[in-house]
C-alpha cells in the first residue's frame, strides 16, 4: 500500500531511539523527508543513519524541547532544508517514577514545559502552514497512564493527559483544513524507557527484572512486549493519505493490554 508520503516532510521530536526513532525510520521508509529532533546528537545520528539505510532522506536536529526560544530558529532550520513541515509527530522524553504527592513545585514546572509546553508551542509554530497548504497530520505519543494511571508515574500520568486534552480539542478546530490530530497511547513497547521502568520497579519491590517482565507479559493479551517497528508503522499510518478521516481519536498499540473500554 502507498501510504501517499513521498516528498512530506516530517518533524520527529525525540527521535534519538525508541518509538521516536521507529516512527522516524518507518516515515523515512515510506518516503518521507524526516528531520530528527532531540538532545543527545551522537543518538540522533545513529537513528539518522537506520533512516536513510531504509532509503529515507534526514536531517539531523539538535533540541530541546524545554527551550521554547529555540523553536523558531529549529522549525526554520528544518523549514530551510526539507521544505515546510507536513507531518508533525510530538514525542517527549518520560518524566521520573513519582508518587502524586510531595513533589516539589519545580519538578511539576520543569516538566509541564518540557512535555506540554513545548509540544504546543511547536504545533502552533507550524500549524499556520499546514492550514495555508490544507494538509497536515499531528500526531503526538502519550501513555496508557492516560487511559489506566499507572502507579508510581503520576506526573506523566497528569501531563500526557493534558496533551490529550489539548489533542482533542485542537482535532475539532482544524479538521476542516485537511489536518488530523490524533494521540497515539504505547503499551509495553520494549524501548530502553520501559526497560528502565522495568528496572526501577525490581529495585522498588526488591525482586528480579526478569520477574518483572514476565508479571507484565501476563497482563498482555498478546503475551509478550511490543516492537518499536509496530509502533512506528501505526504512526505512519496515521501519517498516510489513508488515514484523512481519522482525527480526534485516541489510538492503542498495546497488544490488547490497556483494560479500559
Amino acid at each position: 500500500m502507498n501510504f501517499g508520503l513521498e516528498a512530506r516532510t516530517a518533524l520527529v521530536l525525540g527521535a534519538s531511539g525508541g518509538l521516536g526513532g521507529a516512527i522516524a525510520a518507518a516515515l523515512g521508509r515510506e518516503g518521507a523527508r524526516v528531520a530528527l529532533a532531540g538532545r543527545n546528537v551522537a543518538a540522533l545520528d545513529r537513528a539518522a543513519a537506520t533512516v536513510e539505510a531504509g532509503g529515507g532522506t534526514a536531517l539531523v536536529m539538535p533540541f530541546d524541547l524545554a527551550d521554547l526560544g529555540a523553536i523558531e530558529e529549529a522549525v526554520g532550520k528544518v523549514e530551510t532544508a526539507l521544505g515546510p513541515v507536513d507531518i508533525l509527530v510530538n514525542n517527549t522524553g518520560g518524566p521520573p517514577p513519582t508518587t502524586a504527592a510531595g513533589q516539589p513545585i519545580e519538578l511539576w514546572e520543569k516538566n509541564f514545559r518540557a512535555m506540554v509546553l513545548s509540544v504546543i508551542a511547536i504545533t502552533d509554530r507550524i500549524l499556520p502552514g499546514m492550514r495555508a497548504r490544507q494538509w497536515g497530520r499531528i500526531i503526538t505519543v502519550t501513555s496508557s497512564g492516560t487511559i489506566a494511571p499507572i502507579p508510581n508515574l503520576a506526573m506523566s500520568n497528569t501531563l500526557r493527559v493534558a496533551l490529550t486534552g489539548w489533542s482533542k480539542t485542537l482535532a475539532r478546530e482544524v479538521a476542516q483544513d485537511g489536518i488530523t490530530v490524533n494521540t497515539l497511547v504505547p503499551g509495553r513497547i520494549a524501548t530502553e524507557r520501559v526497560a528502565f521502568l522495568d528496572e526501577a520497579a525490581a529495585k522498588r519491590e526488591g525482586i528480579d527484572v526478569d520477574e518483572v517482565r514476565v508479571r507484565a507479559r501476563a497482563t498482555i493479551p498478546a503475551g509478550r512486549y511490543g516492537r518499536p517497528e509496530e509502533f512506528g508503522d501505526a504512526a505512519c499510518f496515521l501519517a498516510s493519505n489513508q488515514a484523512s478521516f481519522i482525527t480526534g481519536s485516541m489510538i492503542r498499540v498495546d497488544g490488547g493490554q490497556i483494560p479500559n473500554l
